[in-house]
């Protein structure tokens, strides 16, 4: 196996476990409401991804920007329910 390819390998394994550990997250506000979840932290992590995604663009790389997207999606989901739970 070339080291590019290993490379590859490790970064597209290591994006898609922290962009799904989010998930978890967002199934406990489904069920629990997102009272007890930090609005800056959400926001926080949403300007981490936001970042992450513009390096991607900056050096092209898909597989940074695809987890960055999909990451945002999933604290922008976060974000909405917690917002809406505070209303």
């Amino acid at each position: 196996m070339r080291i590019d390819t290993l490379t590859t390998m490790i970064g597209t394994v290591a994006a898609t476990c922290t962009t799904l550990s989010f998930v978890p997250q967002l199934i406990k506000m489904r069920r629990q409401g997102g009272g007890d979840v930090s609005t800056g932290m959400l926001l926080l992590y949403l300007l981490g991804v936001s970042l992450w995604l513009a390096y991607g663009v900056r050096i092209d790389a898909v597989e940074v920007i695809f987890a960055n997207i999909v990451a945002g999606a999933l604290v922008f989901t976060a974000l909405f329910m917690k917002l809406r739970s505070d209303a």
